[in-house]
């Protein structure tokens, strides 16, 4: 007998977890006796009908046979469906899961796949679930939503919605969400997505939606991070202040993001990338704890956007330039003026500037001679040039 079929049933297990698919982990009984009863006990099922290009029907069969033939609990149900699948086998499906006490649920269509509706019925059976991500489908409307009690982990990826109103009764019956990630699209059916969530931590948002009246509404009070990508040039609203941020980035177009940097004031490591200066936080607001600090290059504004912050970062330590994206046509750039303020923190707390896809232009050659002139507590820097190495690390 070979040396791994002597393991223990317990880390051999972990071992077919490791296998991409449940299609791999079932093959596995062809080995041996010992290892013929193992697949029906492994805690992560994982299906994919692209597997060797299957047809439907076949993928569907397999599903049911394995599904009901495993008799261990199943912690992670993962579906990954290029193939059209009807909403009665999704029902199906995850109706055996939660009888086994399913805590995560994973459902991922491709975006080639027509929208598929998820069963009314996956609500009502949700409440044993832990972590549910949803990606390219389309959520049915009910009357009324049951709580979700145990849900602490929410992924919601180019999903169609019944509308604002139904976001708003999902979330609030996530009684204990901490971690919520939202990717909205054109075709989300949603104007105003609102995340209204007292427990909540740790907070991602991206838009791709181009109609400049759609946008968020938070209120998070014990949010810790916080990242928002919306370059479409929509709007996010904060209803209360976030008093517990930690960590946060915003690549946004906003015309007035300091209405959300007023909201973050304890936070200790920001990533910005603004296209504009204006307005980037109340006058007299001041960044305490901010110690790590990002910022893009790639807009116009970004001289005035990194010189406005400095000088509200009285205890930074380090500094980090990059860009995020491709530059956009040559346009002019504004340098820095000769009566220009030298921020404090360059000074007194600035210990590290790490500056990424440098090309010399004016502008940068300035804030470089500014920060290296004036940084008497610098003790590492280092740039790096476009043509240094590009598949370095931003």
């Amino acid at each position: 007998m070979d040396r791994i079929s002597l393991l223990p049933d317990e880390l051999l297990l972990r071992i077919l977890s490791l296998l991409p698919t449940t299609k791999d982990v079932v093959a596995t009984m062809v080995l041996s006796q010992r290892w013929l009863p193992l697949w029906k006990l492994t805690p992560k099922l994982v299906y994919d009908d692209s597997y060797q290009n299957i047809e439907y029907g076949k993928f569907s069969r397999f599903v049911d046979r394995s599904l009901i033939l495993h008799e261990a609990p199943v912690d992670t149900l993962h579906f990954k469906l290029v193939q059209n699948s009807s909403a009665a086998d999704i029902g199906i499906w995850t109706a055996i899961a939660f009888k086994r006490c399913l805590r995560e649920l994973n459902i991922e269509f491709s975006p080639s796949t027509n929208p598929v509706t998820l069963p009314r019925s996956l609500y009502t059976r949700c409440t044993t679930l832990v972590t549910l991500k949803l990606k390219s489908v389309t959520l049915v409307d009910v009357s009324s939503l049951p709580s979700f009690p145990t849900l602490k982990t929410l992924w919601l990826v180019a999903v169609k919605y019944p509308g604002d109103e139904f976001v708003k009764r999902l979330l609030s019956n996530c009684h204990v969400l901490q971690d919520l990630l939202v990717a909205l699209f054109p075709s989300d059916n949603v104007t105003v997505f609102t995340v209204r969530v007292s427990s909540l931590k740790t907070l991602k948002l991206g838009r791709k939606s181009r109609k400049v009246k759609d946008g968020f509404v938070i209120d998070a009070p014990l949010l810790e991070n916080f990242d928002i990508y919306d370059i479409m040039g929509g709007f996010c609203v904060i209803e209360n202040d976030m008093p517990k941020i930690v960590k946060a980035s915003f690549y946004v177009t906003y015309s007035q993001p300091g209405k959300i940097m007023s909201c973050i004031t304890s936070v200790k490591c920001l990533t910005l990338c603004l296209s504009t200066s204006k307005e980037v936080y109340p006058v007299g607001t001041v960044f305490q704890n901010l110690v790590h600090l990002r910022v893009c290059t790639c807009e116009t504004e970004w001289v005035n956007l990194l010189l406005s912050m400095l000088r509200g970062c009285p205890n930074l330590q380090s500094l980090k330039l990059f860009q995020c994206r491709k530059l956009p046509a040559p346009k002019p750039r504004p340098c820095l003026k000769g009566s220009t303020l030298v921020p404090g923190c360059l000074s007194s707390s600035l210990k590290a500037l790490r500056w990424v896809d440098y090309e010399g232009r004016e502008e940068e050659k300035q804030v470089a001679d500014l920060i290296l002139r004036t940084g008497s507590c610098l003790k590492k820097v280092t740039i790096f040039s476009k043509a240094t190495d590009p598949n370095r690390e931003t």
